[in-house]
């Protein structure tokens, strides 16, 4: 397949009002991702050099987006939407040029796998003109029927076309295709729009190259492979879907998921063999784990790198920049943002750290919190190699504790402090005795006067 190029277009102006949504449907996401980038990943996953993007409504906020996952797309606009046929004709400049295979997709399935297209362009190369992606269902209804006779493709009927025993057929269109590139243009240019709704029916080609004697056969794929997406009910099930197919891949590649239904991954996360991972985990974009790690329950991590044995949470947020060092340890309900946890440091309980470096072997008490943030800039705290922070500290930044310096609990330190040294930052404690029972009483006394005058 390597030295037959490939032409991918991806059909994406629908205005999916079903959505209800000021964003075009096929940027609604599946994984993080937008649902038309899965498909076009899938496209290269199975050799498309290149690909042609049929655009329409938010035009522009399309054109922008693709520049993130697909920069060196070709855009078409479709402005009038006359059907499947005419939206691929869009493209004509690109598939004028000479592709061995053409790949026609849809921008709302996002679940399509590239061994099926890959499967659909090994026809191409065995002499098909036309390939038909097809999927078998026990319920067949509203689906228009693959009819097939001696091994070949001859029609695809829609159910009301259809006579009572085609209706019995459950082989059904997929609507995804692959057409010759030697035929595309011929084949795309006689579709005519004789029908009632007066539109350009890219299936009519499937009748249209076997009137002309040319091979027309189909492929079958799962359900899920030609799932299209509507509305949030179904982008739900789309997005359920991938997660249980990447919960099982994590698992047979050594991930241990106690409660796999309540982990959910995005379309980048890399995780290592011997990670587990407790129930209620949510991986967010750009999140890479080394193996050994251990991600406790409700945790919430994203743009974060967590290397091998590391222990993180339960209800831990790892925040982007956060890097996490061999044998680190963020704890339950800590946050880190932006910031270094070298190699063994313990970062335990109720703690931020923001825009920092906590050294190896580091200790950060309960409650200490980086002050990064003036307002206006953010400023870097670096804590040494073994520094000890006693719990319910603030350290100012900028601001540096060295190496071994050891912070007293309960400080707010806003000066730099010297390698091994100890310092404090908070008022001298004084004991007034008696004074705790005279507050007491005047309180108490002020509180029954208002009660009795309320």
């Amino acid at each position: 397949m390597s030295q037959r190029t490939c032409l991918s277009v991806i059909l994406a102006a629908g205005e999916g009002t079903r959505m209800k949504s000021a964003v075009p449907k096929v940027l609604h996401p599946i994984a993080g991702l937008p649902m038309v980038a899965h498909v076009v990943r899938a496209a290269e996953a199975a050799g498309s050099g290149d690909l042609a993007l049929v655009i329409g409504h938010g035009a522009d906020e399309m054109r922008k987006a693709t520049q993130k996952f697909a920069p060196k797309a070709e855009t078409f606009v479709q402005d009038k939407r006359l059907g499947t046929a005419h939206a691929v004709l869009a493209a004509r400049d690109a598939i004028s040029k000479g592709y061995d295979d053409i790949l026609v997709m849809f921008g709302d399935t996002p679940l399509i796998d590239p061994a099926v297209l890959t499967a659909a362009r090994l026809k191409l190369a065995e002499g098909a003109a036309v390939v038909v992606v097809g999927f078998r269902t026990s319920n067949p209804s509203g689906y228009g029927r693959l009819i097939e006779k001696g091994g070949k493709l001859i029609a695809i009927r829609e159910e009301k076309d259809c006579t009572d025993e085609e209706k019995k057929i459950t082989f059904c269109n997929g609507g995804l295709m692959a057409v010759a590139g030697k035929h595309a243009l011929t084949l795309l240019d006689q579709v005519g729009n004789n029908n009632a709704k007066a539109e350009y029916y890219l299936t009519d080609i499937v009748e249209i190259a076997g009137g002309q004697g040319f091979d027309v056969v189909a492929a079958e794929a799962g359900f899920e492979n030609v799932l299209g997406i509507n509305n949030r009910a179904e982008l739900a099930a789309a997005e359920g879907i991938w997660q249980t197919r990447r919960r099982r891949e994590a698992m047979l590649s050594g991930v241990t998921l106690i409660a796999p239904e309540t982990v959910f991954f995005s379309h980048d996360t890399e995780i290592g063999a011997d990670t587990i991972v407790e129930p209620n985990v949510w991986f967010g974009p750009g999140v890479k784990i080394a193996t050994g790690a251990k991600i406790h329950a409700f945790s919430h991590i994203e743009g974060a790198t967590i290397a091998s044995n590391c222990d993180v949470g339960p209800y831990a947020r790892l925040r982007p920049g956060s890097d996490l060092r061999q044998k680190a340890k963020v704890g339950n309900f800590c946050e880190v943002k932006q910031a270094t946890i070298e190699e063994g440091a313990k970062v335990n309980h109720l703690t931020y750290i923001g825009d920092a470096r906590v050294g190896a072997g580091a200790n950060i008490g309960a409650g200490t919190i980086t002050c990064n943030y003036d307002g206006y800039s953010k400023f870097f705290t670096d804590i040494g190699e073994g520094a000890f922070v006693g719990s319910n500290s603030s350290l100012v930044a900028p601001v540096t504790i060295g190496k071994g310096g050891y912070i007293a609990s309960g400080s707010v330190i806003t000066e730099s402090v010297p390698d091994d040294a100890l310092a404090f930052g908070r008022a001298r404690q004084r004991t007034l005795a008696g004074k705790g029972k005279e507050l007491r009483e005047r309180f108490a006394s002020a509180a029954a006067a208002k009660k009795a005058g309320g």
